[in-house]
């Protein structure tokens, strides 16, 4: 059993982290829940966004909304899209234009004012996604960040921020999911009435 105390201080580590999610962050994120309602209420759609494992949880949560996110809770498809999922969008704005506006050229195509955009950044200091903040408040979207550590460049520029506090990105995106999972349940809730 070599790994035993590895395994042991990798889950202490988590639930250490989530303990002060639950203790000092519970109040933003559920106006982060009330924002995404109050979009889909008035028929927004939610955008979503990160970088390399970031970006996996952007596509995570937008299927959670657009499929279901617990099995036996039906009920129609929530309007949400990962602007990181687009192939074709995401090789020719790098090659034509540069990766850092990659989301912010997509919220200029597709965002209105009644829409959120949700990006996640570990960092808070990725490009792209400043950029994509910067452009969701001119077109006059709501803005809800997931980010970690001290918060980053990213900190005090959105509506609603959720700073995980850790500065292991491993552990900053296991709270990131988690807190996903929670607005989907949210949206579920207010929206349908699902548990």
């Amino acid at each position: 059993m070599e790994h035993s105390q590895l395994i042991q201080s990798h889950i202490e580590e988590s639930i250490r982290v989530k303990e002060q999610l639950l203790s000092s962050l519970l109040p933003n994120i559920s106006f982060a829940g009330k924002v995404l309602v109050e979009s889909l209420r008035s028929d927004g759609i939610l955008y979503f966004c990160g970088n390399g494992g970031s970006s996996c949880d952007a596509s995570h949560i937008a299927a959670e909304l657009v499929i279901r996110y617990k099995s036996g809770n039906e009920r129609k498809a929530i309007p949400a899209l990962a602007l990181n999922s687009d192939q074709a969008v995401l090789t020719a704005c790098s090659n034509d234009y540069g990766y850092e506006y990659l989301f912010q050229r997509q919220l200029q195509a597709f965002g209105k004012p009644k829409d959120v955009f949700v990006g996640l950044t570990t960092s808070g200091n990725s490009q792209n996604i400043i950029l994509a903040v910067e452009e969701a408040k001119k077109i006059g979207m709501k803005v809800v960040l997931l980010l970690g550590g001290d918060g980053g460049k990213l900190k005090g520029k959105a509506d609603v921020e959720i700073i995980v506090p850790s500065k292991v990105t491993a552990r900053i995106q296991e709270s990131h999911i988690l807190i996903g999972h929670i607005l989907c349940s949210i949206i579920e809730k207010d929206l349908f009435g699902l548990d």
